[in-house]
């Protein structure tokens, strides 16, 4: 049995990590929804709507299920609450674990299904802390199977969970580990604004500054022609969060 004092810092552990999870989540999703966005709010459900028809008419279809999870991670993002949150997450997360049992080898399965575990401990205080793990293993196994899935989108979030999340002996956070992850997912994709984003936000965090600043000059040299390349409804919602989040940085930057 535990003691008492072990039990006060495993709360306290897990209580940190639900809040450093807030942050994660939005991090992580390369087309989260902005606070008053209702285009995109109205644009995800519709996308969402459809992906769950798909995948209820075919649920042995791999693809059905993961295209589902990405359509439910962005809705659940959405959610007015966290009952209707973990609702969407779980569906989803039923969705995915039926995929990887199908076909182990879909890094897009365990991608998405690491992305709606994460939505659903959100909405968790002491469960999030074995979530995490579970988080940690998917994205382990989809950066094993494809590195290059969703411009880096495994070292990206595994970078991001070992950030944010508190060291040991609480959880699995690491900064060794999140700078390698983050630093890889730039290798991987240095055009993609949301890698460089991370990694000069984790650099700033860590007051790196010579080196925030590096990832900063190679983002203002890279932003044009990501713009040319990423262009659409998809992701008009990612550019309001990027050009915000690199404003933020380069205030933080002037700041003595």
């Amino acid at each position: 049995m535990k003691s008492r004092q072990a039990q006060s810092r495993l709360v306290a552990g897990s209580a940190c990590l639900f809040r450093a999870l807030f942050v994660l989540v939005a991090a992580v999703a390369t087309t989260a929804l902005g606070a008053g966005d209702d285009i995109a709010r109205a644009r995800a459900e519709a996308v969402f709507t459809k992906a769950r028809a798909t995948w209820t008419a075919a649920p042995d279809d791999v693809t059905n299920a993961w295209k589902f999870a990405r359509a439910a991670f962005d809705q659940a993002e959405c959610a007015p609450d966290d009952r209707h949150r973990a609702a969407i997450a779980e569906e989803a997360i039923r969705a995915c674990r039926a995929a990887v049992v199908r076909d182990p080898r879909s890094a897009p399965a365990h991608y998405y299904l690491g992305l709606d575990l994460a939505q659903l401990a959100r909405t968790r205080t002491l469960g999030a802390l074995k979530l995490v793990r579970e988080m940690e293993k998917h994205w382990l196994t989809a950066k094993e199977i494809d590195e290059t899935f969703d411009s880096g989108g495994p070292d990206r979030s595994l970078g991001l969970l070992y950030l944010e999340a508190p060291g040991w002996p609480a959880s699995i956070g690491s900064h060794a580990k999140a700078r390698t992850h983050l630093e890889h997912a730039v290798k991987l994709a240095p055009g993609f604004p949301e890698n460089r984003l991370c990694l000069a936000e984790a650099l700033v965090k860590w007051k790196k500054r010579d080196d925030a600043a590096a990832q900063l000059r190679a983002l203002d040299a890279s932003w044009s022609d990501a713009k040319a390349r990423h262009t659409g409804d998809d992701w008009i919602s990612s550019w309001v969060d990027w050009e915000k989040r690199l404003a933020a940085l380069k205030t933080k930057m002037k700041a003595k």
